[in-house]
Parts: C-alpha cells; sequence; structure tokens
C-alpha cells in the first residue's frame, strides 16, 4: 500500500510538471518553476540546468545552485572534460551515474577529481533534446556517499523529458517576437581566460554583457558562466572528447542574441598552455534566422522558403527557385504563419533575421 502511495505522488508529479510546461513563459521563469515541482516528488541536494545552443550543444543561460561558485570554473571543465553521461553522448534523455559506471563512480572524471569530494551519492543527468536540436541539459546531485536515485524516479525523470524539451524550445523560440534596437558597441568584446578557466582579464564592455546574461546580486561581480562553457568545450574538442566547435548562441534580453566563441592566444609554444580568448559579438542574420528555424520547428521545405524569402525573391521567384508552384508557396508560408505567429513576411523576416 506504501508503494501504492508513493507511486500515485511520482505519477502526480510528473502531471504537475506538464501543467507548468503549459502554462509558464520565459526560458528562466520555466527553469525554475519546473525545479519546484520536480523537487516535490523526486529529492535533490543541488542542481546545474543549463540551455544549450541547439546545433553546437554547447551550455549557456544557467540556472544552478552548487555547492562552491568559486570552484564553478573547475566544475564546468571536468564537466565538459568527462564521457560518462556527458549530455551530447547519451542514448536516451537520461542518465544515472551509479548506474553508468556500475557503482564505480570514480570512472567520472568529474565525480572523481570534484564530486567526491562534496559527498555525492549519484547524479542524474536529463538532456532534453529533439529532432530540431538540444535545448538543455539538467544535472541533479543527490549527496550521501550511498544515495542513489531509484528506478521510479528514474522513469519519471524520462517521463518529463518530452515535454519539457517542447517547453524549453517554445520559450527559446518566443524571445524572437520581442524585437529590440540593434546591439551597439563601442568596441570589442573580449573575456581572456587562463587554460584552468581563470579570468585573466576582459575589454570595458565585457562586464555589461556578463551581467545581463547571468544577473548577479548588487556589488557582486558577474559570472561568466557562458564564456567558462564555451571554453570548456574548446578543452573538450581538443582533447578529443567531443568535436562540436566551441560557440553558442544566447539570448540577451529583448531578442537580441549574443555569439560567443572561444579559441586559443599566442603567447606559449607549449600546446595546452595558451590562454583563452572569449568573443562576444551580436548573432549574424543568418545565424539567427538558422535559430529561428530550429526553435520553431519549421520543415526543411519551409526552411529553404524562409532562405529564399530573406534573399529578396518573390512569390514567382521562390517558386521557380523551389520549383513548385505559386499556390504551393502560400501553402507554406500560412504554414509557417500558423507556427510562428508572425502575422506577415515583413514581420517574418525581421523576427527570424533581427533587422
Amino acid at each position: 500500500m506504501l508503494r501504492y502511495h508513493r507511486d500515485m505522488a511520482l505519477q502526480a508529479g510528473v502531471s504537475r510538471v506538464i501543467r507548468v510546461c503549459d502554462s509558464t513563459v520565459g526560458s528562466r521563469s520555466l527553469r525554475l518553476a519546473l525545479l519546484d515541482e520536480i523537487r516535490r516528488f523526486i529529492g535533490f541536494d543541488a542542481f546545474a540546468w543549463l540551455l544549450t545552443d541547439p546545433e553546437t550543444e554547447v551550455g549557456a543561460d544557467p540556472v544552478a545552485d552548487v555547492p562552491s561558485l568559486s570552484e564553478l570554473p573547475r566544475l564546468i571543465r571536468l564537466k565538459y572534460l568527462t564521457t560518462v553521461n556527458r549530455w551530447t553522448k547519451l542514448s536516451g534523455p537520461l542518465g544515472l551515474l551509479r548506474s553508468a559506471t556500475g557503482d564505480r563512480r570514480e570512472l567520472s572524471l568529474v565525480w572523481r577529481e570534484m564530486l567526491s569530494s562534496y559527498d555525492v551519492g549519484d547524479v542524474a543527468s536529463l538532456v532534453f533534446r529533439d529532432h530540431f536540436g538540444c535545448w538543455g541539459f539538467l544535472d541533479l546531485w543527490r549527496f550521501g556517499g550511498e544515495a542513489a536515485f531509484t528506478a521510479q524516479e528514474a522513469h519519471n525523470l524520462t517521463g518529463i523529458a518530452g515535454p519539457v524539451t517542447e517547453a524549453l524550445r517554445m520559450a527559446q523560440a518566443r524571445t524572437f517576437d520581442l524585437l529590440g534596437g540593434d546591439l551597439t558597441r563601442n568596441g570589442p568584446v573580449v573575456l581572456a581566460l587562463s587554460p584552468e578557466l581563470g579570468v585573466r582579464t576582459q575589454t570595458p564592455e565585457t562586464d555589461g554583457y556578463l551581467r545581463q546574461l547571468v544577473p548577479t546580486g548588487t556589488g557582486q561581480p558577474p559570472i561568466p558562466a557562458g564564456a567558462y562553457n564555451v571554453a570548456a568545450q574548446l578543452l573538450a574538442a581538443e582533447s578529443g572528447v567531443d568535436d562540436h566547435p566551441p560557440a553558442a548562441r544566447v539570448h540577451l534580453a529583448e531578442g537580441k542574441w549574443l555569439t560567443l566563441r572561444a579559441a586559443r592566444m599566442g603567447g606559449s609554444e607549449v600546446p595546452g598552455e595558451q590562454d583563452i580568448a572569449v568573443t562576444i559579438e551580436p548573432t549574424s542574420p543568418a545565424e539567427r534566422a538558422a535559430l529561428y528555424i530550429r526553435a520553431w520547428a519549421l520543415s526543411t521545405r519551409e526552411a529553404e522558403l524562409v532562405g529564399h524569402l530573406a534573399a529578396g525573391g518573390d512569390t514567382r521567384e521562390v517558386a521557380d527557385r523551389m520549383y513548385i508552384s505559386t499556390n504551393t508557396v502560400q501553402d507554406h508560408l500560412k504554414s509557417i504563419f500558423a507556427k510562428t505567429g508572425a502575422p506577415n513576411r515583413r514581420t517574418l523576416l525581421a523576427r527570424a533575421s533581427g533587422r
């Protein structure tokens, strides 16, 4: 009887999560609301939930509660260099540390080098992926040397992956409707990191961007979490752990998108000892449109049509280029308008390109 009531409580928790997905707008508020619901039916002691660029799968825009912010660069570096339950390598939506290692948690680099010192018993790693890309990943930590997530808890976490993935994608899609002004800069926006991801120096405008990307309390320095992530991906690529490029597109505010990229700097002849430069720049119209297409789940033909429209073609020209009739062009446009909520071509292209 006790097990029956426990199972019913878990199922009710999953139902509440799905309701949150249907009712909450905004990726940050969505994640916070979902964490509140998940905590009600699956206990955890710490967490890190990052949105990812759906194409490069590199993290940005974190919501996290970890034991020591001072060790955040080290945690992110180890997370990206760890192959066990890496979000880019999971065959399904969920991986459990104990299950993946056969209770030999030391096989996980991040557990062996860091999490073990915090007495982390188990980690549930949930990835939010669909046909259009990877939209985020969530790590739930459970403290206590022998603590473990149960099979029932794993089942319920797997059950929420689908609706949460769609909710995250839609939260990203809706940011394109908030057309603000152009991003203006007085100079380059660059953050220099050490090979261990310690902050070396930065250009004057970097501070302002970082504060908008990850808001902090008054008087506290900004947390360059997005920069840590793209730099850590550079390390992962160099180590052969993952071959995605060290770049991520992230929403700043009011429909504005930034692209972060990492590359090695000069100054050392020893491979791996050069500092890392992270550049922050407005996302180009082409990169923004590609993300818009993924976020709104446009089909291949619909995406092709948006590309032709962005190149300046009218209905007849687009029809000729796509070898379809003008009526079919109009049908595709109606489908795109229905998916995106754009009322006309001008608005569609403005939202997609940011111009």
